[in-house]
């Protein structure tokens, strides 16, 4: 690099965004993640002995993936290089992995690619990767938001260690702000800015773990507010309030979160919360998740985890998925909020769920002969002759419209497949069958 690339790279350092400028350069300066990088752990040796080997890192956005990468790039005494998977190909790879090559042929030496956003590479685009990371040509270094079991090859996966990175806590938020505000080289301490006890908290909170976002935030806020007559630049809870709009949920309906979102949704439901079920059904209509896959997620947990113990949960759930089809957002969002805290209030019980997947079971692994003959089709002509229905007991010509009758084939006929609960309605109908069985005896 000769003095005048030197100088350009030095302006657009200077230039660059304050999230990009105050990214750690060491170990050290890294907050949070002490999980994967305390200076117990197994990353934190690895880096600090330069004996790296192929690696993912999975987290939400500015949870200091790329930052990890670039300590490593200032560590190690292997050749760094970075592409994004966003803007580059397989070309690019191919002259990579021909440098690489060159280097540990010529030198040595070896080369560690680095991969933002690899979930991008399709499988093809992966594949290739696959043989220069099995003979060690390339260490590879993968960053990714998507869940990396659902986006990256497995082959890839079985030869590199996946890290997940978490949302940043509160309180490392704070210590990032707080070194924006005071760091003169790299931040903004020459702007001679202060922040109140108030408003510290609120940008932490509103971050919600991601440092990017908070850094833009008072970046934003110390650029945009004028001087107080002490002649400092006065960040107060005002200030940042219209600096942060709102809390940014992490929601992708094509990724993790997804996931993530409507499972806790479903548990909530299920564990009748339904506090946190309607909060969690904010959350997707929030995101724009499709009105038609939350009511299908209600009638289904109506059916598993309700059930008999009260079948009207089912009617609620129905009716609500088909008003929510023909009426559609805004107004949806409170028929689905009625099913939903419906459900997640309703008694529960999942024996219904439970008896049928204990009878398929029963037809996979019982070997059943034949289906009692009294039991049998006899609308034909000379079923009688064959025993089909001879011998059949019609049920309404008795009292209580019940008798006693086996049902089941002969090899199952002692079986309980559905067993009611003690909850709701299915007392009653666990009562009514325990009164038909007794009147048997």
């Amino acid at each position: 690099m000769d003095l005048f690339d030197y100088m350009r790279e030095n302006q657009k350092e200077k230039e660059a965004p304050l999230a990009a400028r105050l990214r750690p350069r060491t170990l050290e300066e890294v907050v949070g993640q002490r999980h994967i990088i305390g200076k117990d752990k197994m990353l934190y040796r690895a880096i600090q002995a330069d004996k790296l080997s192929s690696l993912i890192f999975y987290g939400p956005p500015g949870t200091g993936k790329t930052t990890l990468a670039r300590v490593i790039a200032g560590t190690t005494s292997s050749e760094f290089t970075q592409i994004n998977a966003t803007v580059s190909g397989k070309k690019d790879m191919e002259q990579i992995v021909e440098g690489a090559k060159s280097l540990a042929g010529m030198y040595g030496r070896r080369t560690i690619l680095f991969i933002d956003e690899i979930h991008r590479f399709n499988k093809a685009q992966q594949d290739y990767l696959l043989p220069f990371v099995e003979d060690g040509t390339i260490i590879l270094i993968g960053a990714t938001t998507e869940n990396p079991y659902f986006e990256v090859n497995g082959a890839l996966l079985s030869r590199s260690v996946i890290f997940e990175l978490k949302p940043l806590e509160t309180e490392d938020i704070k210590v990032l702000l707080r070194r924006a505000l005071t760091d003169e080289e790299r931040g903004m301490g020459s702007f001679g800015a202060v922040i109140t006890d108030e408003a510290l908290d609120f940008l932490a909170d509103m971050a919600d773990g991601d440092a990017r976002t908070a850094l833009n935030a008072i970046e934003l806020a110390v650029l945009t507010t004028d001087r107080g007559e002490d002649g400092k630049i006065h960040v107060t809870l005002p200030v940042a309030e219209e600096c942060i709009q709102r809390r940014a949920v992490r929601y992708d309906k094509d990724g993790d979160n997804h996931y993530d979102t409507i499972s806790a949704f479903i548990k909530s439901m299920r564990g009748s919360d339904p506090d946190a079920a309607v909060y969690y059904l904010a959350r997707m209509l929030n995101a724009g998740e499709d009105i038609r896959f939350i009511a299908r997620r209600i009638m289904i947990c109506a059916s598993e985890d309700v059930g008999n113990a009260d079948p009207q949960a089912l009617q609620v759930a129905v009716a609500a998925a088909q008003a929510v089809e023909r009426i559609g957002m805004p107004e949806a969002q409170i028929i689905l909020s009625q099913a939903v805290t419906y459900v997640a209030s309703a008694p529960k019980s999942n024996a219904a769920c439970q008896a049928i997947f204990s009878a398929m079971e029963a037809v996979k692994n019982v070997k059943i002969h034949t289906i009692p003959p009294y039991l049998q089709d006899a609308h034909y002509g000379g079923a009688g002759k064959l025993g089909r229905g001879t011998g059949y007991l019609y049920a309404h010509d008795y009292p209580r419209h019940y008798v006693k009758q086996q049902y089941l084939p002969d090899e199952l006929k002692d079986r309980r497949f559905y067993l009611p609960s003690d909850n709701g309605k299915e007392k009653e109908i666990g009562d009514w069958l325990k009164s038909l069985r007794e009147e048997e005896l």
